[in-house]
């Protein structure tokens, strides 16, 4: 090779991307339970069913249906007697008296629920120069 040549360096340039995490905002989250206490009020009932036996005592030829009569439903009770040949016969009635007995009842109990706070604050972040 001769002297006389005469060698350019060829440069390049490159661009490279760096990246880092920078906190921008803090979210803060608190929960805290509450309590309240209450009562709670509701109504209740109770059947109660007196029975009164109504004779009758009467010749029939068929068994009779449970019947309701206003409040009152009546329950056939029946009887086979041998007479020369076989009748049926109407013994009595049950006859049944609803009667309803409501009363208020209030009960303490404690209801629970949770409250939520959530808070932003921004974070400026150190400038680099």
């Amino acid at each position: 090779m001769s002297d006389d040549v005469l060698r350019i360096p060829i440069v390049e340039e490159q661009a490279r991307v760096t990246k880092r995490v920078v906190d921008t905002e803090r979210v803060t989250v608190r929960t805290r339970p509450e309590e309240k206490d209450v009562i709670v009020r509701e109504h209740l009932s109770r059947e109660h069913v007196d029975v009164v036996r109504v004779a009758v005592d009467r010749e029939i030829f068929e068994v009779p249906a449970i019947r309701t009569e206003g409040d009152v439903t009546i329950v056939p009770v029946v009887e086979e007697r041998l007479v020369v040949e076989k009748r049926l016969f109407l013994v009595e009635e049950l006859h049944l008296h609803r009667q309803v007995e409501r009363t208020e009842v209030a009960v303490p109990t404690t209801l629970k629920r949770t409250r939520v706070e959530v808070n932003r604050d921004a974070v400026h972040p150190q400038e680099d120069h």
